[in-house]
């Protein structure tokens, strides 16, 4: 988040060991705190090292004056003053550029900012289509820009949504007070995206940005999110831009997901070509399953479940499961009423191992700011999870501390990870577990270890980690016994141990290779075979 990862003073890095919770709490974090792209720029070293190859940034267009967090636009055409320049966004990227890293803008199509009112000043709410009458501008002497949006005939107009998995409330209705466009295919809904169009298309001739993340994806039909991709896909094609990447919000399961990821089965619309859709959606489903096993709370057969799914998803999908965005952290936390970060109740080596397993594992790992230091939010409001990372109180210090031990570990991880084909490409398999290297099963309990292999070629990397925070195992994990099988060892990537015998199963007719491991409270090994 723009607003809380760095302002543009110089600042002194605070010394800690091993986490911190960050500034700010309760109404501090409820308004602007002074963050900005400058404050990004000057910094771009510490999100390097930790190994992140592309940079996510909350919007940055002009806001209405009460919002920080950018998603209540009401000048599509500046940057926000409170934020920085156009000059600035531009240096953000270059500079970026320079360390080989990647910048994406996370946009708006659904709605724009709280930029009108109802008539009478009254609070609508969504009732069976029902269009409500247009009051007047917020802000008359302050135009909505572009002035093209300044039409009440290019909204919906049909009040806040009540129920957000209501069709087709939760795409015609207002996003709490931000104002809904007109979303179905109306002459007045497909004039705002071709205004919505020319708008991103000039913020990436104007700035080189490398890709978009579009919010609140499912509040939008699969052809007009289709139809902007498309054409936005088109035009940085005409720049030389050619791995432009889309990736959006969507809360739903593989089947929703589909509606809006790649091409679609419709061949024609109107005599047009077919659309292509977004490269990607950020892996929710993940989301909701992978704390619960990681905090050894829940077993991991919900997770396993998980990736069996995406092998089927792929087989129509392609390559559908790499390129999902996997995050164990985000700034609102959509399906909670209560909103905690992973660090929330959780050991340094929880969140090495949740991290590190989005890392290892199938998809294209999301790190939300702060969890690399061992930010612990929680409270009722979204505003509880978005601390900052610079002291509110004084202007001296911040919390970019690349010493931590949580830093160093993800930044370990990271590494191995952006040097190794293996977990960039690699197929991932679940490995089973046995006490007396013979009889084999997935993991079915809580508390459990948990281990998986990505395999590429003739190369295997394995995670091993022991989600519970009380009890030391000793387990026997399956490896790949056709790649392994005139191997003895396999090598630490990341984690205490020497390195690790391969051993062979020497029974007739039991053809299979495995390690052995002890294993203490919430340790996680990585190892690769050589």
């Amino acid at each position: 988040m723009v607003d809380r990862f760095h302002d543009s003073h110089s600042r002194q890095t605070a010394e800690f060991e091993v986490r911190h919770h960050g500034f700010g709490s309760g109404e501090q974090l409820t308004k602007l705190c002074g963050g900005t792209l400058r404050g990004i720029t000057q910094h771009l070293d510490y999100i390097n090292q930790l190994g992140c190859t592309a940079i996510w940034l909350s919007p940055v267009f002009k806001n209405n004056p009460e919002s920080y967090h950018g998603y209540a636009i009401e000048n599509y055409l500046e940057v926000d003053e409170r934020f920085g320049t156009k000059a600035d966004l531009e240096e953000l990227v270059d500079k970026a550029h320079s360390y080989d890293m990647r910048v994406f803008l996370d946009i708006v199509l659904h709605h724009s900012g709280n930029n009108w009112g109802y008539a009478e000043g009254k609070e609508y709410f969504y009732n069976g289509g029902l269009e409500f009458p247009f009051g007047q501008w917020r802000y008359p002497d302050k135009p909505v820009v572009p002035i093209e949006l300044r039409n009440p005939a290019l909204y919906s107009r049909k009040g806040q949504i009540k129920n957000f998995d209501a069709y087709p409330e939760t795409r015609e209705g207002d996003f709490f007070t931000l104002k809904a466009f007109r979303s179905d295919e109306s002459w007045e809904a497909i004039y705002v995206q071709q205004i919505l169009t020319a708008i991103h298309c000039y913020w990436i001739r104007e700035t080189d940005v490398d890709g978009f993340r579009l919010d609140a994806v499912k509040h939008m039909g699969a052809l007009a999110i289709s139809r902007f991709c498309s054409n936005i896909r088109e035009y940085a094609y005409s720049l030389g831009k050619r791995n432009f990447f889309l990736f959006g919000e969507v809360v739903g399961a593989d089947d929703v997901c589909n509606l809006y990821v790649g091409p679609k089965t419709l061949v024609t619309y109107n005599d047009q070509n077919i659309y292509y859709g977004l490269n990607s959606v950020l892996d929710f489903q993940l989301y909701f399953l992978l704390e619960g096993v990681i905090k050894g709370k829940d077993s991991p057969g919900r997770l396993i479940d998980r990736y069996v799914q995406l092998q089927k998803n792929a087989i129509e999908r392609g390559e559908y499961g790499e390129f999902l965005i996997t995050f164990i952290d985000n700034h609102d936390q959509i399906g909670f009423d209560f909103k905690k970060r992973f660090g929330n109740n959780a050991a340094p080596e929880q969140i090495i191992a949740g991290i590190a397993f989005l890392l290892c594992a199938l998809g294209t790992p999301c790190i939300y700011y702060g969890t690399e230091q061992g930010f612990d939010g929680c409270g009722e409001n979204d505003s509880a999870i978005r601390e900052c990372m610079f002291n509110l109180e004084d202007k001296n210090t911040n919390l970019l501390n690349t010493q931590s031990a949580i830093y160093q570990a993800i930044a370990a991880i990271a590494r191995f990870r952006n040097e190794s084909n293996v977990l960039r490409f690699g197929r991932m398999f679940v490995r089973e577990l046995s006490n007396d290297g013979i009889h084999f099963h997935l993991p079915n309990c809580h508390k459990c270890t948990l281990a998986f292999s990505r395999v590429l070629f003739d190369q295997e990397v394995v995670f091993i980690y022991n989600s519970s925070n009380s009890e030391a195992k000793e387990e026997c994990i399956l490896i790949d016994g056709q790649l392994n099988k005139t191997r003895n060892l396999m090598k630490t990537v990341y984690g205490n141990k020497c390195h690790v015998p391969i051993h062979h199963c020497d029974q007739p007719g039991i053809e299979i290779s495995y390690i052995k491991l002890h294993l203490d409270p919430i340790e996680l090994v990585i190892l690769k075979n050589f």
